[in-house]
């Protein structure tokens, strides 16, 4: 009874549009689903920074490598907001982590795929960024209140490469055929996997249920993606370009229908059989196990200070 009654309160708060914060009472599912989703979230900032920095040395001006770098900079940052948010659930950032590393943890599929020319830093920026930027947005109001004021100042950041994305397409767009034409190969290549970064139908989904009934997601997959597609299409058209799916048509309500999704290319790429899934994740844990002696420095510099303030 005495469950059931907090549970009722617990709800009675979501309903209400009161933030649920760390020390208050919430159910296991709900800390279960949110240790997930931030963690997924957390790992694909950090994991998206790969595909990036392989035209870091590349980039085709002072500029474009200045921009690129910044870019990269917010990404690592926003890891670290969202592994501090996911850290006040009850679980450590090295268990994360660890659970990353042995593949019990996901990111964001699209990070599987490669960044083959410059051209795909317009197209990250554009369509992942962008397609980040419209599920994040909802996100600024979900119901955990550290996930939610993590999300306010990260929406702040993608605004900005999403510019700088379609600032490159835009640039190569009007640029010499061979320009226009690896800014279109690019299009093709990232559009259907930015996609399928708002996830499976809701339908398919085994979280999505109760993430909209606890606040933790505010919109169902399909109606973001469908956000999405009406604000990048018109996007593409504006600069010349054309989105890969010939089946394209614009209804009379404004929105744009498009063809099915390859779902199967979607889950093959989750259970870890993409492009640059192995690739991936031996970069990181590489870069984790080379990057040791850092964390224990900090660690140690940290513990001399705390002992000087008691003395």
């Amino acid at each position: 009874m005495e469950d059931q009654k907090k549970m009722e309160e617990f709800q009675a708060k979501i309903d209400a549009r009161i933030k649920i914060e760390p020390k208050d009472w919430m159910p296991e599912k709900y800390r279960q689903n949110l240790i997930r989703q931030i963690s997924q979230h957390a790992h694909s900032e950090v994991i998206g920074m790969q595909p990036e920095g392989n035209w870091l040395t590349r980039a085709p001006s002072l500029r474009a490598k200045k921009i690129l770098m910044a870019k990269i900079q917010d990404e690592g940052g926003h890891g670290l907001y969202l592994y501090c948010a996911a850290e006040t659930l009850g679980v450590s950032r090295d268990q994360f982590i660890q659970w990353l590393h042995e593949g019990k943890a996901k990111y964001a599929s699209v990070f599987n795929y490669p960044s083959l020319t410059w051209a795909d830093m317009g197209a990250i920026g554009w369509l992942v960024d962008g397609a980040a930027i419209v599920n994040q947005v909802s996100l600024q109001r979900t119901s955990y209140g550290p996930y939610s004021r993590a999300m306010i100042r990260i929406c702040k950041e993608e605004s900005f490469h999403q510019r700088q994305g379609y600032e490159i397409m835009a640039h190569l767009a009007n640029g010499t055929p061979e320009q226009r034409a690896m800014a279109q190969d690019a299009l093709n290549r990232w559009w259907w996997s930015s996609l399928m970064m708002f996830g499976p139908h809701d339908s398919d989904s085994a979280h999505s249920k109760d993430s909209m009934k606890w606040g933790i997601k505010l919109e169902t997959n399909d109606d973001l993606r469908q956000q999405f597609i009406d604000k990048t299409i018109p996007q593409a058209e504006l600069i010349g370009l054309k989105v890969p799916d010939d089946n394209v048509e614009l209804l009379p309500n404004g929105s744009y229908k498009t063809s099915d999704i390859d779902w199967e290319e979607f889950w093959n790429v989750i259970k870890g059989y993409g492009p640059c899934n192995t690739k991936r994740l031996k970069h990181h844990k590489k870069a984790h196990d080379e990057g040791a002696w850092v964390r224990e420095a900090a660690a140690a510099y940290a513990e001399k200070k705390a002992v000087e303030a008691v003395g």
